[in-house]
């Protein structure tokens, strides 16, 4: 039988009728390497989707997935060939081939390549592919387009929805005209999907899938060797766009010929859990479908699936407390059937009952009808393995932790909040930072919200079956998770040659809890410190490593070691730093600038855990200092400095004012003080309250903008939009209003002259304060004043 490798009415066609002779042997479009593994689908812990994961043993990460649902006929027929006892096997190119070969290409839409690459592999693929088409169009030769058969029948039907016409052919067929399952009348559509794939191969020959041939006859040549075995009464399961080659009368000499010289290399395969969500084409699958969810109900469904789906959508709905009553499914059944009768279709399909939920249940709007699609129509299915599938030992380590620890894969992404002060989530932690140096990425922190070092983190989950190559690929490194991320992380301790990458590393050591890979880690970067002079790299580093020697303090990690390189670190930064912020350009300027907030930020951390005070926070103090008052220092790293060191109180107000007043001098170019702006109240750094509250700072840039004269005001107006349009809208519009009303009289505060700004008045009203001072003091939890108790 030759149909969709995923579709509900391919899989009933793929089981025997009752009462008709079963087939003395079935053969499977997959790699033979995978006929050892066949009788684990059986096995009670197996549950679709799952997927034969195939990759090389010298190169994990070149790897194919031939995936499998509970619709696929292909799983079908191995479960009814296990469940009766009758041989089967697969007869597809072997894997050891098909990973070789440097040109992989997923197959056309009634039948895919020999399984669905990962995404690198993938993408190389396409590159190449489309780089030797490139190539040929320039060479004037003539480049074959990859054919789509399924949409070219659906258009020569009338169609131009491709999935409708294979739903109305296919999925949509009468009962009464299918008959038993698995019989005569089941299989009448494939029988003339066969000849028409047949008409479609004499017109586009290998449909611009020059490898198919290969494949074809590797086929070929297994069917020959079934009918000796077993006799013509084999039964075939396989892509319809293949069923012409294999019943095409080709001698054995000329299809070993096809085979000759391929390239060859060892492979491992073993079973994967798979996801509905991989299934559906956006994925990157050739041969996926847009709603394996839907077509997973309709082949568990027996009977009345519309009114089964549309009760399915009205429990999801009710569940994100949208109002769904029993009239809104009765309507939406009713509407979804009377558009399949004014569009001529057998049966309501997807696209009728998606229009009903849309109508009825969702009214008109896209957004829950979004839910709709990914948790129903699409789905989120995780499949699972039994314990006995082959695996490699990294891989076996990793499931024993994720059971301990009660880490479950799942297919949909969620949060995870860890505390570290618990010893269980302490060691998901451990787990999901070791994941991550390995390049396993199960869990992304949350931004803001993992890299903080206290002792909360926040994760994002989300298991996808290429994890399982990239553990495949990790295993290189171990056995196990601690001792493959110790080895990687001390290999790339020596090859780094960056001292930012080493700190890095000496970060995720900590993080990870990897004892065995500090000490190399620590030389590695002791070494690089010494030898890199320059200021920049210094800098880069110098974060990473203060916030390491934070999360040591949580993970109880001994960091003397750690803390002697920082130190050393901060001191040449300090000295240095002055002397590397001149003569910059305006990038090198906003890059120098993120670095002295970063070391700036490091260094208060440093110095909030040295015992006893070391004076570093009065040496860096020293160097703001500088920066601030040199004029050859570029103004957005001028502004920067005199800010920081006003917000922690080593500057005083008056002395800010004089040196924004020189920065905003006549003599400074406009361009110079707009930067210098920049730097001192630009961002997200709540320079706009900063003016709001000290309308000295407020008037001196008011007067500089007014007096910037026109020729140049078009230079430094884009500076000036991007460092306002940062502030809140209320905080935009205060300054508004502040600018409208003018500045106050020289000497006197805007309260004392009467002109108080939006919202506050002239002066303290006692009785309306007093009116709220019990409020205050229940929510702050304070005892009332034994006044306020007699009241």
């Amino acid at each position: 039988m030759g149909g969709r490798h995923h579709g509900p009415g391919g899989a009933g066609g793929a089981r025997p009728a009752r009462g008709a002779p079963p087939p003395a042997a079935v053969l499977i479009e997959g790699p033979p390497e995978g006929d050892a593994l066949l009788p684990l689908a059986a096995d009670p812990q197996m549950r679709p989707p799952v997927a034969l994961l195939a990759h090389a043993v010298d190169d994990p990460g070149r790897a194919s997935f031939w995936p499998m649902a509970a619709f696929s006929p292909e799983w079908v027929a191995i479960r009814w060939a296990l469940d009766h006892d009758v041989p089967v096997r697969f007869i597809d190119l072997p894997a050891a081939h098909s990973l070789a070969l440097k040109e992989p290409a997923p197959g056309p839409e009634g039948g895919d390549a020999p399984g669905e690459r990962t995404g690198e592999a993938e993408e190389a693929g396409e590159t190449e592919k489309a780089g030797k088409a490139e190539k040929a169009g320039e060479a004037g030769e003539e480049v074959t387009p990859v054919v789509d058969p399924i949409r070219v029948l659906a258009g020569t039907a009338g169609y131009d929805d491709p999935e409708r016409w294979w739903e109305d052919v296919v999925e949509h067929r009468s009962p009464g005209a299918a008959g038993e399952a698995g019989g005569a009348g089941a299989l009448a559509p494939f029988v003339a999907l066969a000849e028409a794939m047949g008409a479609l191969r004499e017109a586009y020959g290998d449909g611009g899938q020059p490898r198919d041939a290969v494949r074809e006859a590797y086929m070929r040549i297994q069917l020959r060797t079934a009918r000796k075995e077993f006799g013509d009464a084999v039964a075939v399961v396989c892509g319809a766009w293949h069923v012409p080659a294999l019943a095409a009368r080709t001698t054995l000499a000329a299809d070993r010929a096809l085979l000759k010289g391929l390239p060859k290399v060892k492979a491992d395969l073993t079973w994967v859990p798979w996801t509905h969500r991989r299934l559906a084409r956006h994925s990157g699958y050739g041969a996926g479908i847009d709603s394996p969810g839907w077509y997973g109900h309709l082949f568990d469904t027996a009977d009345r699936p519309i009114e089964r789906w549309m009760t399915k959508v009205a429990g999801l709905l009710r569940a994100e407390d949208r109002p769904v009553s029993t009239a809104h499914v009765i309507e939406a059944v009713r509407l979804a059937e009377t558009l399949a009768a004014l569009r001529g279709r057998p049966l309501a399909g997807l696209g009728e009952t998606t229009d009903a939920v849309r109508a009825v249940m969702c009214e008109g709007s896209d957004v829950p009808l979004a839910l709709v699609r990914d948790r129903l129509i699409v789905g989120e299915s995780l499949g699972e393995v039994p314990d006995a599938a082959p695996a490699v030992p990294l891989q076996r380590d990793l499931t024993r932790s994720q059971r301990t620890l009660r880490l479950k894969p799942e297919a949909s992404g969620r949060e995870l909040d860890l505390d570290l002060r618990k010893e269980t989530d302490a060691a998901r932690s451990r787990l999901l930072h070791r994941l991550r140096l390995l390049d396993v990425g199960w869990g992304d922190p949350v931004a803001g919200r993992g890299s903080t070092g206290t002792f909360r983190e926040s994760w994002r989950l989300s298991w996808e079956p290429e994890l399982y190559v990239r553990v495949a690929e990790a295993g290189m490194w171990g056995t196990t998770v601690l001792t493959a991320a110790t080895a990687k992380a001390e290999a790339g301790a020596v090859a780094a040659t960056a001292l930012a990458d080493v700190t890095a590393l000496a970060e995720h050591c900590l993080l990870a809890e990897l004892p065995d890979a500090l000490p190399v880690v620590m030389k590695a970067l002791a070494d690089r410190a010494a030898l890199d002079a320059d200021v920049g790299h210094l800098a880069d580093a110098l974060p990473a490593l203060a916030r390491s020697l934070r999360y040591g303090d949580v993970r109880a990690t001994d960091t003397a070691a750690l803390a002697e390189v920082a130190a050393g670190l901060a001191e040449r930064i300090c000295v240095g730093l002055p002397s590397a912020c001149t003569g910059l350009d305006t990038d090198g300027a906003e890059t120098l600038r993120g670095r002295v907030e970063a070391v700036h930020a490091a260094i208060g951390l440093l110095a909030a855990g040295a015992e006893p005070d070391t004076g570093l926070r009065t040496r860096w103090d020293a160097a703001l200092h500088k920066l601030a008052a040199r004029d050859t220092v570029a103004g957005v790293i001028r502004g920067r400095a005199t800010r920081l060191l006003l917000d922690d109180g080593r500057l005083a107000e008056d002395e800010a004012a004089r040196l924004m007043g020189l920065a905003l001098s006549p003599g400074t170019p406009p361009a110079d003080a707009a930067a210098w702006i920049e730097g001192f109240v630009g961002g997200a750094s709540g320079g706009g309250m900063l003016l709001v509250h000290d309308e000295r700072l407020l008037g001196l840039v008011d007067a500089w903008l007014t007096g910037v004269p026109a020729d140049q005001f078009t230079d430094v107006l884009p500076l000036l939009r991007r460092t306002f349009s940062a502030y809140e809208p209320g905080v935009r519009r205060t300054l508004g209003e502040l600018v409208r009303r003018g500045p106050a009289p020289e000497g006197v505060r805007r309260v004392d002259a009467g002109r108080a700004p939006g919202g506050f008045g002239p002066g303290l009203d006692r009785a309306r304060a007093d009116a709220v001072e019990p409020v205050l003091r229940l929510l702050l939890g304070r005892p009332p004043e034994p006044a306020e108790a007699a009241v």
